[in-house]
């Protein structure tokens, strides 16, 4: 067996790696995939649909590739992952409360406690969720911390009134609404 020269050695790993990255990517070559979906009552041949992928129906995107009316028409702008009218609707509602983190990409804004002024033996915190780009009721979540002081204890956790996550979700709503509304009247 030959033992190959030192200075040979790179280009030959070079060109091992190289042959070896051209036939993965080889893999990939041959068309589009398509998937058997559910046949329409009496057919016998199968019905073949887009493949579904992680990152939804439009793929990942990089750049701005949205068609020109997409953003106008969801509600969703460029800039951010989420709903927009729900984005701005829920930080003008959370607007009083000190802010610890907002996501637009991944539609989370999270507050630190906050203590009313004319209750300053409790303080609330919360969390909201923006759960896609559609202007819908149920693509909100809210979560609402409630904590009270206990003397020597400091602050424990209380109970929250059952309603407060849901009028804060309507409160968020309704703000969201409106500004669709004064947007169409531009």
């Amino acid at each position: 067996m030959r033992i190959l020269d030192s200075r040979r050695s790179p280009w030959l790993r070079l060109a091992v790696l190289l042959t070896a990255c051209a036939t993965i990517a080889g893999c990939g070559m041959g068309g589009e995939a398509r998937y058997p979906t559910e046949r329409p009552r009496g057919s016998t041949t199968p019905v073949y649909g887009d493949p579904q992928t992680v990152f939804g129906p439009g793929g990942l995107t990089v750049g701005g590739t949205e068609k020109p009316g997409d953003a106008e028409s969801s509600g969703g702008g460029g800039g951010i992952g989420v709903n927009s009218f729900l984005w701005r609707a829920s930080l003008d509602t959370v607007s009083f409360m000190p802010l610890v983190s907002a996501d637009p990409f991944g539609g989370v804004i999270i507050t630190d406690w906050y203590s009313p002024p004319q209750s300053p033996d409790e303080r609330f915190k919360v969390n909201v969720y923006i759960l896609g780009r559609a202007l819908r009721a149920d693509g909100i979540r809210a979560s609402v911390f409630r904590q009270q002081m206990n003397g020597t204890a400091g602050w424990i956790d209380a109970q929250v009134a059952p309603n407060t996550a849901t009028d804060l979700e309507n409160a968020i709503l309704t703000r969201a609404r409106q500004m669709r509304i004064a947007q169409l009247g531009e």
